[in-house]
């Protein structure tokens, strides 16, 4: 994070904790802005539910719902995708995947920012982050797998790319609106297979193949014309790289 930025934030933290004293006890709870529930089939690809893992459960508030499918094509080309919707407790619900994607075992090799056109005209703002592992093998030798991840949040009338960003908009709406968003975290991943499956998918490939998915699955899981819009925060959110 850079000096002026962090200075910012200090100066909005610290009024918002002043400002928090003069709030109802209770706070309204805004209503979810996303469908919590993936589609079975997504253009060619077809998706299958995946369990939540005990530690993950364990680690997140016990009001934390989840979508999450593993979506493969007749060619074997496979994409995970993955919903987190926060409960009440939301600093227990979701976090960035930079905290839990080296817990994991992923080193980030690199983060950043970027928009993918929609079928709509408008662009979804998204982060990427290109991860890497090293993967042991039976017979001894160490394979390192290349993986792209894709990921934004979604509240009730807003949609970042920034964690940073969501957690500024979150404390405003709590501190000077005296309500609270129910965000949630979509994530969209895939290896790049280039040089471990014959006919592999180079990086761009892979980015193509993420983006094109994105599009198509995004009017899915959002909310339909007649319930509340989700619209981007800004054009040009903070990027992640400066934390």
């Amino acid at each position: 994070m850079t000096p002026k930025r962090l200075i910012v934030l200090l100066l909005f933290l610290g009024a918002g904790f002043s400002a928090i004293f003069f709030l109802p006890t209770t706070a309204k709870t805004q209503p979810v802005g996303i469908r919590l529930e993936l589609p079975q089939f997504v253009g060619k690809w077809y998706g299958v539910d995946q369990k939540i893992g005990a530690s993950e459960l364990a680690m997140l508030a016990s009001d934390t719902e989840f979508a999450r499918k593993l979506y493969t094509d007749a060619a074997g080309n496979a994409i995970f995708v993955s919903i987190v919707l926060s409960g009440s407790d939301l600093d227990n619900s979701i976090h960035r995947p930079e905290r839990c994607l080296p817990a994991q075992g992923w080193t980030i090799a690199d983060s950043r920012q970027l928009q993918i056109p929609l079928a709509s005209g408008q662009k979804l703002s998204v982060t990427r982050l290109h991860d890497v592992r090293q993967v042991p093998l039976s017979n001894g030798e160490v394979v390192t797998i290349y993986n792209l991840n894709y990921y934004w949040f979604v509240g009730y009338h807003h949609l970042t790319a920034s964690h940073l960003e969501r957690t500024m908009m979150d404390i405003q709406d709590r501190v000077f609106k005296g309500y609270n968003q129910r965000w949630a975290y979509i994530t969209v991943a895939a290896d790049i297979t280039q040089g471990l499956v014959r006919f592999g998918h180079s990086e761009a490939e892979t980015d193509a193949m993420i983006q094109d998915f994105i599009r198509q699955v995004f009017p899915e899981i959002s909310k339909s014309p007649n319930e509340p819009a989700i619209a981007s925060r800004s054009e040009k959110p903070a990027g992640l790289g400066s934390l």
